[in-house]
């Protein structure tokens, strides 16, 4: 017996109604991780014997900071992503898994703004 109504499974969401979301998410996260993460390979040659000056003045470039500072979000948004699933799946508790959930959101959501930060920083010359 299926706890679904006909438009729940015909628009795929789950119980929740957000499975849909959730997965185009993972999936526009992983596309731009791929395009950014092939920019990031590309410019890394370039910077290997770099001294800390070269390398701050290659973060200074406008176009450099910005994939860089996109590329670390997108990297944060797609593990959390990742360790919301494992978290929603194998913690069956109410509360454990709420605040399971707000502790590695927590977590992932500084370390992202610390790196941002970094990247701001750094690109900025106050590194």
């Amino acid at each position: 017996m299926r706890l679904l109504t006909p438009l729940a499974r015909a628009r795929g969401d789950g119980s929740a109604h957000e499975g849909a979301h959730h997965w185009w998410m993972q999936r526009v996260s992983a596309a731009a991780l791929v395009l950014l993460g092939a920019w990031f390979a590309w410019s890394v040659p370039y910077l290997v014997g770099a001294n800390h000056g070269e390398f701050v003045a290659w973060m200074a470039r406008p176009v450099n900071s910005l994939l860089l500072v996109l590329l670390v979000i997108a990297g944060f948004y797609h593990g959390w992503l990742g360790v919301r699933v494992v978290v929603e799946d194998y913690v069956h508790a109410s509360v454990a898994r709420m605040t399971t959930l707000a502790v590695c959101a927590g977590i992932s959501w500084l370390a992202a703004a610390g790196a941002v930060l970094a990247v701001l920083r750094t690109g900025m010359g106050g590194a």
